[in-house]
C-alpha cells in the first residue's frame, strides 16, 4: 500500500460542504455530485464505504462546484460566455469550434481568485506530506513545480456519470503533474474543458444547460501504472448486456491509452455468480498488441511520454490470473455497493491501476454504465446478412451487434470534420470524443486502434452506431467513396465488407410468453453467441457443439500438441508454434481453449442445464485440423466410421481425450460450473459406454460425484433398441434425429443422390421416436432431442410433445415459434 501519514480530516454538514472550495474525498459521498461532480463524489463514496472492503483507492482532494460558481461570478463570466453561445450551432463543425475556442480562452485569461488559489495550494501540501513528499517553503514568487507528490488532475462535471449519460471524455484530464504551479495550471485548465467542443456538443444533444453544469477538479495521488499495467473494467458485457459477466482490459503503461483507444489491450472475461462463491471463473483471455504505453518524461519537457512495447511483452498478457481475479471481485463489490445506494442494479464503468513500485491494485475512477443499463430487456432485436458474403475486406472488434453500410469517408485530422457527410462510414486511426459531433452523423465507425472499453466505443454504444475497433489498417486499405458494409453482427469479430449488402432486423417481444410444460432448450455451437442468445426466453442448452470449438478456436488436432517433436509437416508446426506461443505447454493450449469456449457457453446459460457433446468429428474432418493428417487413417465411409464414443478409449486416442476431460473438469470444478452436463455421441453398445465413464473417471469426471451427470445421444437403432441397457449407465438421453434418422432409412444424408429420401417424420423413425422415450420413462431417464426435426417441422414438435418428451432443444430462430406452438397444445 502507499505509505501515507494520517491526517485529521473533521467531517462536515451539507450546509457547510456547499460553501467550501476544497474538500477531501474522505469528506464526500455519492450524495454530493451536486458539490464535487460524479467523478469526485464516487472517489470518496468508495473511500469511505468501500476501503473498509479491500478495495484499494488512492485519496486526493476535489475543488467543489462553489469555487467554480464562485471564480465564473467574481469574473462575470457567465453573462460574457452566453453573448458567445447566442449564435451556437452545434450541428455547424466551423460555428462549434470557434466557439468553443473562444469561450476556453476567455476562462484561461482569467485568473483564479486569491482565496481559491490559497485553498487548493493548502491542500496539495497536506496530500504531499501525506505521501511524504513535502514541498519545500515557497514564497509567493515561486511557484516551482519540481516538489511535491505526483498527483493526476481530473474533471468532474456536476452533469456527469449520471446513470442516464456518461459524458465520457468531455473534460480533460492531466497526470504526472507536480508542483503547486503545475497543479494550479492543470486546475485552471480542467475549468476551461467545460467548454471543450465535444462537451458543448454533448450537453446540447443530451439536453443540458450549459449554465446549470459547474466543474469540480479531482486532485488524486497518482498510481505508478507507468511502471507496470492499468486499464478499464466494467461489470457487464459491453456488447450484449449480460449482467453475469465482468469485462477487464489491459495494458501496460498509464490508463489513457486504453481509454483513448490508442492500443488494442488484453480482454479477459470473467463470471461473476461463482467468482462470488470462491471458485476461479475466468471465462476467456484475449491477447492485445500493446505496441505502446505511457510513461512518466521524467526530466522531459512534458508530464508524460508514449514509447514502443519490446516484443516479448507484447506476447505476454499484462496481468496473472491472481490479479484478474481480484480486478473482478472489486468490480463485483463496486457494483453490488452502488446498486444498494441507487436501490436498483447499477452496472459499473470502472478504471484500474497497477503500481509498479509496489505491485498493488488500485481503483482510481468508477461511474454508471451507461447504455445497457437503460434499455428494455423485454425487446431483442437481431441484425442478419440475407446473403453469404465473400471474405471480408476487414476484421476487428465488433462494438454493438448491428449492421451499417455506406459510403466511407477517412478522416484522420480534426481539422477536417467538416467534410464528413451524413450517413456516411466514419474511418480514422482512433475516435476519441472529440469527434462526436460527426460520429452522431455516421452509418457506422472503423478504427485502426481501440479496444471494447475505449471512449470511442463507449460513444459509438450511446449513439446506437456499430462500430469496429482495432483494425489496425483501415485507413490505408478502405477508399473514400467506396461502398462498405460493416457488420457487428457475427460474434466478437466485427467484419467489414465490399459493397452494400442486404439485410434484414428482427424484432422480439418477450411479454407475457407463455410456459409449456416440455422444456425449451436451445442448441447453441459459438461461445461468442452465447451471452446474446442467452437474452431468449429459453430452459437451458440442450446441445453445444464442441466441434465448433475445436475447428474454429483450437484449430490444432490434439495429437500434433502432444506429439509435437514427432510432427512431420514444417508448416504445420509454424502455425503450431505461432498459436501457442504464449503457453507453457502445448497441452495447456488445447486445455485452456476448450474450457473457455465451454465455460462461456455454461456461464452465458446459468444455472440452467447446458449438455455439452464431447468430440464427435470425423476422420476426414479431424485431419483437416492443422498437424491432423499425419494421426488420422483415412475411411471409405468416416460417417460410421472412428468417431465418438469410439475414440475415447481407443489407445490410438485416448490421451487425446484426456485433453478434453481436463478441459470438462476446468470447467466444473475451477469455474464452479456445476449445471455444464457431458454428453456421449456416438456410443453403440452399452459396454462402450462404460468403458467410456471409466475413461473419464482416470482424469477425474466420476458420474455421481458433485453432481456429475453424463447423457447419452441417442441416434443409433442400438440405443433404441438397448434404451434399458444404456438407462443402467448414463442419467438422461438426447436424441439427434439426423443421424437416426439416416441409420434408420439406411440413408447416407451427406449424399444428393437420395436427399430427397431423407425425412425425419417417417413412420419408421417416429416409432423409433416413440420407443425410445416410453423406455426412458419407464426407467426414470431424462429424455430430449437436440436434432434439427423440431426446428424444421412442427408438426414432428407436437409429435414428440404428445409422447412426453421432457425437452425440446432447437436452433435460436426457431425457439420462440415454437415454445408458441407447443404451449396451445
Amino acid at each position: 500500500m502507499f505509505t501515507t501519514h494520517k491526517l485529521e480530516i473533521s467531517s462536515l454538514n451539507q450546509d457547510a460542504k456547499e460553501t467550501e472550495f476544497v474538500l477531501w474525498f474522505e469528506q464526500v459521498g455519492i450524495a454530493d455530485i451536486s458539490i464535487v461532480g460524479g467523478k469526485n463524489a464516487s472517489l470518496g463514496e468508495m473511500i469511505q464505504q468501500l476501503t473498509p472492503k479491500g478495495v484499494n483507492v488512492p485519496t486526493g482532494f476535489a475543488t467543489t462546484a462553489y469555487a467554480f460558481r464562485y471564480f465564473m461570478e467574481k469574473a462575470g463570466l457567465e453573462a460574457r460566455l452566453r453573448r458567445l453561445f447566442a449564435d451556437l450551432n452545434v450541428e455547424d463543425v466551423n460555428n462549434l469550434r470557434d466557439r468553443g475556442r473562444q469561450a476556453r480562452r476567455l476562462i484561461l485569461d482569467t485568473p483564479f481568485p486569491a482565496e481559491l488559489e490559497s485553498a487548493i495550494v493548502e491542500h496539495y501540501i497536506q496530500l504531499s506530506q501525506r505521501y511524504n513528499s513535502p514541498v519545500e517553503q515557497l514564497d509567493s514568487d515561486d511557484l516551482s513545480r519540481h516538489s511535491g507528490v505526483d498527483v493526476a488532475v481530473r474533471s468532474s462535471a456536476t452533469a456527469e456519470d449520471l446513470p442516464d449519460a456518461s459524458f465520457a471524455g468531455q473534460q480533460e484530464t492531466y497526470l504526472n503533474i507536480y508542483g503547486i504551479r503545475d497543479v494550479l495550471e492543470a486546475c485552471h485548465s480542467c475549468f476551461a474543458s467545460l467548454f471543450t467542443d465535444r462537451a458543448i456538443s454533448y450537453r446540447t444533444t443530451k439536453g443540458f444547460d450549459h449554465f446549470d453544469v459547474a466543474l469540480s477538479v479531482g486532485v488524486q495521488k497518482m498510481v505508478r501504472s507507468d511502471l507496470a499495467a492499468s486499464g478499464v473494467m466494467f461489470s457487464i458485457d459491453t456488447e450484449t448486456g449480460f449482467k453475469n459477466a465482468a469485462l477487464i482490459t489491459a495494458a501496460y503503461g498509464l490508463g489513457e491509452t486504453v481509454v483513448q483507444g490508442v492500443v488494442n489491450p488484453d480482454e479477459y472475461i470473467v463470471f461473476k455468480p461463482t467468482l462470488k462463491q470462491g471458485f476461479r471463473p475466468i471465462l476467456d483471455k484475449r491477447l492485445g498488441s500493446k505496441e505502446i504505453k505511457m510513461i512518466y518524461d521524467l526530466g522531459g519537457s512534458k508530464p508524460t511520454m508514449t514509447v514502443p512495447v519490446a516484443k516479448s511483452e507484447q506476447a505476454e498478457f499484462a496481468l496473472q490470473n491472481d490479479e484478474i481475479l481480484q480486478l473482478a471481485r472489486w468490480t463485483c463489490i463496486i457494483e453490488d455497493h452502488y446498486s444498494d445506494v441507487r436501490g436498483s442494479e447499477s452496472p459499473m464503468d470502472i478504471e484500474w491501476a497497477k503500481d509498479g513500485s509496489t505491485g498493488e491494485l488500485f481503483i482510481v475512477q468508477a461511474r454508471p454504465e451507461t447504455v445497457h443499463s437503460q434499455k428494455t430487456s423485454n425487446v431483442l432485436k437481431t441484425y442478419k446478412l440475407k446473403v453469404k458474403p465473400s471474405e471480408p475486406l476487414l476484421i476487428g472488434r465488433a462494438v454493438g451487434e448491428m449492421i451499417g453500410q455506406g459510403k466511407v469517408r477517412t478522416i484522420v485530422d480534426l481539422t477536417k470534420l467538416d467534410e464528413f457527410q451524413e450517413g456516411e462510414v466514419l474511418v480514422t486511426t482512433r475516435t476519441d470524443p472529440d469527434w462526436e459531433p460527426i460520429m452522431k452523423k455516421a452509418s457506422a465507425v472503423i478504427t485502426n486502434q481501440g479496444g471494447r472499453t475505449c471512449h470511442a466505443a463507449i460513444i459509438a454504444r450511446e449513439l446506437g452506431l456499430p462500430a469496429i475497433v482495432g483494425c489496425d489498417h483501415a485507413t490505408d486499405l478502405l477508399k473514400d467513396g467506396q461502398e462498405v458494409t460493416v457488420s457487428c453482427a457475427e460474434g466478437e469479430e466485427g467484419h467489414v465488407y465490399d459493397g452494400l449488402l442486404p439485410f434484414e432486423i428482427e424484432t422480439l417481444e418477450f411479454d407475457n410468453l407463455p410456459r409449456p410444460k416440455t422444456q425449451i432448450l436451445m442448441n447453441v455451437g459459438n461461445p461468442q453467441e452465447a451471452f446474446r442468445l442467452s437474452m431468449i426466453p429459453n430452459d437451458g442448452v440442450g446441445l453445444a457443439r464442441t466441434e465448433f470449438i475445436i475447428a474454429n478456436q483450437i484449430k490444432i488436432h490434439p495429437l500434433a500438441l502432444l506429439h509435437f517433436e514427432q510432427l512431420k509437416d514444417k508448416a504445420a508446426k509454424w502455425e503450431i508454434s505461432q498459436l501457442t506461443a504464449q503457453y507453457e505447454t502445448l497441452a495447456d493450449y488445447f486445455v485452456d481453449r476448450l474450457s473457455s469456449g465451454i465455460g462461456m457457453i455454461a456461464a452465458a446459460f446459468y444455472p440452467k442445464p447446458v449438455i455439452v457433446r464431447m468430440s464427435d468429428l470425423k476422420s476426414n474432418e479431424y485431419a483437416n485440423l492443422i498437424g491432423g493428417r499425419q494421426f488420422e487413417p483415412v475411411e471409405e465411409n468416416p460417417m460410421i466410421g472412428w468417431r465418438g464414443a469410439s475414440r475415447y478409449y481407443d489407445p490410438k486416442y485416448a490421451e487425446a481425450y484426456g485433453l478434453e476431460c481436463q478441459a470438462f473438469k476446468r470447467v466444473r470444478e475451477e469455474m464452479g460450473l456445476t449445471n455444464m452436463i457431458p454428453m456421449i455421441p456416438f456410443c453403440r453398445t452399452p459396454n462402450e459406454g462404460r468403458r467410456v465413464l471409466e475413461e473419464m473417471a482416470k482424469h477425474g469426471l466420476v458420474r455421481g460425484e458433485n453432481g456429475l451427470q453424463v447423457y447419452v445421444m441417442c441416434e443409433l437403432p442400438s440405443n433404441v433398441e438397448l434404451a434399458d441397457r444404456f438407462s443402467e449407465i448414463f442419467d438422461g438421453f438426447s436424441i439427434g434425429s439426423n443421424d437416426l434418422t439416416q441409420l434408420t432409412l439406411g440413408i447416407d444424408r451427406d449424399s444428393a443422390l437420395v436427399s430427397q429420401l431423407f425425412d425425419e417424420r417417417d413412420e419408421a423413425v417416429k416409432r423409433k421416436l416413440q420407443r425410445v422415450i416410453a423406455t426412458a420413462k419407464q426407467f426414470d431417464r431424462k429424455i430430449g432431442i437436440c436434432g434439427q426435426a423440431p426446428s424444421d417441422y412442427p408438426d414432428v414438435a407436437k409429435f414428440l410433445v404428445e409422447q412426453g418428451i421432457d425437452s425440446i432443444s432447437l436452433n435460436p430462430d426457431s425457439v420462440l415459434k415454437t415454445r408458441l406452438a407447443i404451449s396451445e397444445l
